[in-house]
């Protein structure tokens, strides 16, 4: 039997982490562009403009590629079932096959709205540092001119201007802070998100599509990981908690163990877990 090729999606990733990343330079630029010598109220709102037309511009092709990338990941998985079951031998032949039964299409609708999601909050979450930051800015600089006015020697603006383009840069490259504290630049941060929601959608495709062809088992493949995924590698599992036997079920491993953030992890349909 030819085994189906371990899900690689550094292209989809890639391709949503790279609009991340235009539209953070793009903000910075407008960032630069703010003239904190000559400050006015209407530059700010111009420049908070730019950027809100920015993110909304990112929130469009973000959600759009979400679509496409979970929608890969769900076929892929189908895919991976089809043939990990002996029913297609080549790629080509289970792409035949696959249907988005009621099932797949309601975990794509349920995934793609969910990653959707989470890229809006990254968005959101950016505008409300860059805007917040604008406007201490804003503050700032005001306060520097009325209590120094023209006695303010030019290395004095000069510290306190680049002083204040730091403060601006940072509210984007550190524009998430997650659960734990930890701050992430937005590329960053999507890139594990988006590559974690596409092995998820591949996982819970492979499951449907097995249980569909009353398929109750599988095994977690091997890629010789050192990290507590490693104890799970070659084990079969349930991938309903019906199943008879003594075998663990999926989604009771825990998320620290097995099919964490970014793991490479897959499983593969078994008809009998005693020939595993």
């Amino acid at each position: 039997m030819t085994q189906p090729p371990k899900p690689n999606y550094d292209y989809e990733v890639n391709r949503l982490v790279g609009a991340y990343e235009k539209a953070i330079e793009e903000i910075l630029r407008e960032l630069n562009r703010l003239d904190l010598n000559n400050f006015s109220r209407a530059n700010q709102l111009a420049t908070l403009k730019s950027i809100g037309e920015i993110l909304n511009e990112l929130n469009v092709e973000a959600g759009e590629l979400a679509r496409a990338s979970i929608e890969k990941a769900v076929k892929d998985g189908i895919i991976s079932a089809i043939m990990s079951l002996g029913i297609a031998e080549t790629v080509q032949a289970a792409e035949t096959l696959v249907k988005f039964n009621r099932i797949n299409k309601e975990l794509v609708a349920a995934a793609v709205a969910d990653t959707q999601s989470d890229l809006l909050a990254v968005t959101r979450n950016v505008d409300n540092k860059v805007r917040a930051t604008v406007r201490r800015v804003s503050a700032e600089v005001l306060r520097s001119n009325l209590t120094k006015g023209v006695n303010a020697t030019q290395s004095l603006r000069r510290d306190i201007t680049a002083e204040l383009r730091k403060q601006l840069g940072e509210s984007v490259n550190t524009g998430i802070i997650d659960a734990a504290g930890r701050r992430w630049r937005p590329s960053k941060y999507v890139n594990v998100l988006v590559r974690t929601k596409m092995m998820e959608a591949h996982k819970e495709s492979t499951i449907n599509e097995a249980l569909s062809r009353d398929v109750m088992y599988g095994v977690i493949s091997r890629h010789g990981a050192k990290d507590a995924c490693g104890k799970w590698e070659g084990k079969v599992v349930k991938l309903t908690p019906d199943a008879p036997g003594n075998y663990v079920y999926i989604n009771d491993i825990p998320r620290n163990e097995l099919f964490h953030p970014c793991c490479r992890h897959t499983v593969s349909p078994i008809r009998n877990p005693e020939r595993a």
